[in-house]
């Protein structure tokens, strides 16, 4: 599964989030932001170091950040979804 068509804007809105994180994201099994809100950091980067066969995702800052960034937008995306 992919993240829909909205999600995958709110997620290229994230400063550092481009095609490739998201790729390495669904790769994971993430395919919706609710997903990704119930998700760790570190765990995703492991994950996508190990994905990538690159060290580069776990010890990055600019890809620590990033990934810090998206799970922050998609808890606030899922915080504004349970309050309508």
């Amino acid at each position: 599964m992919r993240f829909s068509t909205e999600e995958r804007q709110s997620l290229l809105a994230v400063k550092g989030v481009g095609p490739t994180v998201i790729a390495r994201l669904e790769q994971m099994g993430f395919s919706s932001l609710a997903q990704l809100a119930d998700a760790d950091a570190d765990d995703i980067l492991t994950q996508g170091a190990l994905l990538s066969g690159s060290s580069c995702w776990k010890n990055s800052p600019q890809a620590r950040a990033a990934v810090q960034a998206a799970i922050h937008m998609a808890l606030e995306h899922v915080d504004d979804y349970r309050a309508s």
